[in-house]
């Protein structure tokens, strides 16, 4: 008998730099485009982060959104209206030097198939942007969505994700990238009925998408940043999620996490069912994110009671269960993978820097905690007691369990 050593593995964990969005001054970072980068690598050591995932964005002057009609905060903390330089590359990672805070990746999270060919065309170009920025700081992949072209039926967008997308993908490849697809089925993108307008949604469509990017030797690109928000927000639980994933021989899909929740409110749901609100939204900037809010709303982690019942009923995220399944279901690389919390609590998103630093510190060390704590329990009952043939006491949460 060869006795296993206690040896956890924990994860890295990182914020998304959405979650302070002028921490520089707009005038300041508009004539000074890489000081926001550095700002955000020194509150990030502040919170005690291992790593940052950068907020790219188009620039205020340049999207096709208005800043009223977003539910979900975006940030251009990494301005890229001009390419970024070896110059200005440089100026970075000297400051991720400085910091000893890493970037995990950049985040640009835009609609890849919109429906209009010109801000098409203008989103393709930016993400090309952002490519060649990972390339210039040496991250290894860019996290965002597919998108969905609203003109078209799903079925119709995986021929659209075959002639739009997979030439994107092949253009990550070519650059040694991978492509991690944020899984936010964005029902606010539009005030119409569509309710998944990212097409890359959950497992299924997962799983049809990664079929055609193999067929264009594209598979090893095509990855996802899992947020388990968006399970809650649907149905589902991530147990779940992940051993369908093992189930179909697709454990090995996942290769980073947000660490956002959601609390469901159980009278939204019965007044309008999971897919929430769909009608008499009205027009107007926000009216769309209705059909969400209406039936839940963001948790940043910790925030939220500890409510073992809406655990069972998947109407908040078990956070501890969530760190146990992945390693449990998932074929991972734990001290490699990132985990980033996002910040969209609306009541606690301050963006003043002394006021969010407590909340957003908090926060991170509830989620660090939780990781430490689920990778001790995954040694202890996978490693060291298996080799001494010591049994497990109990179950556990069960997948499809109903």
């Amino acid at each position: 008998m060869t006795t296993q050593a206690f040896e956890p593995r924990f994860m890295k964990l990182g914020v998304l730099t959405a979650a302070l969005q002028e921490l520089t001054p707009r005038d300041v970072r508009d004539a000074d485009p890489d000081r926001a980068v550095e700002d955000w690598l020194s509150f990030a050591r502040d919170l005690d982060a291992d790593e940052i995932q950068l907020s790219a964005a188009l620039h205020p002057s340049e999207a096709d959104v208005p800043p009223e009609a977003l539910l979900d905060p975006v940030a251009n903390t990494l301005d890229l209206r001009k390419p970024l330089d070896a110059a200005r590359a440089r100026r970075i990672l000297d400051a991720v030097d400085d910091s000893g805070v890493a970037i995990a990746d950049i985040g640009y999270f835009d609609n890849m198939l919109h429906q209009d060919a010109a801000i098409r065309a203008q989103k393709t170009e930016f993400m090309l942007r952002v490519f060649d920025a990972a390339v210039a700081l040496g991250v290894p992949a860019v996290c965002g969505f597919v998108g969905r072209n609203q003109g078209r039926t799903v079925d119709q967008n995986l021929v659209d994700f075959e002639e739009s997308f997979v030439p994107l993908l092949a253009e990550a490849k070519a650059r040694g990238l991978s492509y991690r697809v944020e899984q936010c089925p964005m029902p606010g993108w539009t005030t119409d009925d569509a309710w998944h307008n990212n097409i890359a949604y959950t497992p299924g469509a997962w799983i049809a998408l990664h079929r055609i990017c193999e067929r264009h030797r594209v598979g090893d690109v095509f990855r996802i940043h899992y947020d388990p928000s968006h399970a809650i927000l649907m149905g589902q639980d991530t147990r779940a999620i992940f051993q369908y994933l093992r189930d179909e021989g697709y454990a090995f899909l996942i290769e980073g996490f947000h660490v956002k929740g959601q609390v469901v409110d159980a009278k939204g749901v019965a007044a309008w069912g999971y897919g929430g609100q769909t009608l008499g939204r009205g027009d107007g900037p926000g009216d769309d994110w209705k059909k969400q809010t209406a039936i839940c709303e963001h948790e940043l982690p910790g925030t939220a009671r500890h409510d073992p019942l809406a655990y069972l009923q998947n109407r908040s995220v078990d956070w501890l269960d969530h760190q146990l399944a992945a390693r449990e279901l998932l074929d991972l690389d734990v001290a490699n993978t990132s985990l980033i919390v996002e910040h969209e609590y609306p009541p606690a998103r301050v963006q003043d820097r002394a006021q969010l630093l407590p909340i957003l510190k908090g926060s991170m060390a509830f989620t660090r905690r939780i990781d430490e704590a689920a990778a001790c329990m995954y040694a202890l009952q996978h490693e060291v007691l298996p080799s001494q043939g010591i049994p497990v006491q109990g179950v556990g949460r069960e997948p499809y369990r109903s």
